[in-house]
């Protein structure tokens, strides 16, 4: 299996002064599991209905009082303490969300409080499900630049908020959870966090909405599967090619968990083996935000990573957004 060369890779060619790798990862979700006995009750379909149409066996939900700035800021707690660097050290703290717990403040403010973190910016960044990816993007480019040596990045969404129980389309999906991950620069050339391709198609835009009227997520699943399968078999493959690699040489394969049958269809276009596509959505459902950083930490805590080991993020969400890039697991 081939490492990432990032000297390959045109776009950064002059530009990166070190390169940037993950440090660690690290996940929170609420303890109130939702089976699907409970979601098909209230949205009139069969337990078996829910599990063919979106591989969810379970989903966690906040409890009454949780709020996404607790989860975020567990899972952030999480990630520092695994890498060993303080909260003070954090020069700057990204919290990829669709749902902060009030308009204002955002969450990585309060976030960055609860941590610690006192002397580091911090932000929110809007992508929908493509939000931590779009984060990772703008942390491993702080710290290639020189101007920040830790960033952390969230994932974290609480979509219990945002559904309608009785709407069986997103009612079997949607769930609540958090995952960090902890960027600096790269030790030895381990775990470089490659180029990240994003991509946005607004005209795609009404096929999933939540408006300010009724804060409800509306989704058209049909042309939102459609469009998630072309977008992530394609920026798959753009992301590999762009690291100087081939398909065969990536590890696992971590996918936005937006659907399992999502998941199956990408893996079959590609032609990947069901081992090298990692699915932990029947668990934990589909955390928007989340699910990338989740999916990392699941992977991890399953063993299904390896030090130098290839391994290629790729998200799809509402905007249209999308991404992909090749990290090298350190």
């Amino acid at each position: 299996m081939r490492s990432p060369v990032l000297e390959r890779t045109p776009a950064s060619a002059g530009r990166a002064t070190r390169p940037a790798a993950i440090a660690s990862v690290a996940m929170a979700v609420p303890d109130n599991v939702v089976t699907n006995a409970t979601v098909a009750d209230n949205a009139g379909v069969t337990e078996q209905w829910i599990v063919h149409r979106t591989g969810v066996h379970e989903r966690r939900h906040v409890s009454d009082g949780e709020r996404l700035q607790d989860l975020a800021t567990a899972a952030g707690r999480a990630a520092l303490e695994q890498a060993g660097v303080a909260a003070s050290d954090v020069d700057l703290v990204l919290v990829a969300t669709v749902g902060a717990d009030e308009l204002l403040p955002n969450a990585a403010p309060l976030v960055a409080l609860d941590l610690g973190a006192n002397r580091a910016g911090a932000m929110d960044v809007g992508a929908a499900c493509t939000g931590y990816l779009s984060g990772l993007a703008l942390a491993a480019a702080q710290v290639e630049s020189g101007r920040c040596e830790h960033v952390l990045v969230i994932g974290a969404d609480v979509l219990s908020r945002f559904i309608d129980k009785a709407d069986r389309g997103t009612a079997a999906l949607f769930a609540d959870g958090a995952g960090a991950t902890l960027i600096g620069p790269a030790r030895d050339g381990e775990g470089v966090i490659g180029h990240i391709a994003l991509h946005s198609d607004g005209v795609g835009a009404g096929a999933i909405r939540a408006a300010f009227d009724d804060r409800i997520i509306h989704m058209q699943g049909h042309d939102t599967f459609k469009a998630a399968v072309q977008r992530l078999s394609e920026s798959s493959v753009e992301a590999v090619e762009r690291a100087g690699l081939e398909l065969d040489d990536i590890g696992l394969f971590v996918y936005h968990q937006a659907n399992a049958r999502i998941l199956a269809a990408v893996g079959e276009r590609l032609g990947l083996e069901r081992g090298r596509v990692i699915d932990c959505i029947d668990r934990y459902g589909n955390t928007s935000s989340a699910t990338l950083p989740i999916a990392l930490a699941d992977a991890r805590e399953r063993g299904m990573l390896e030090p130098g080991m290839n391994v290629l993020l790729a998200a799809f969400g509402a905007g249209f957004t999308w991404g992909a890039g090749v990290i090298q697991w350190g």
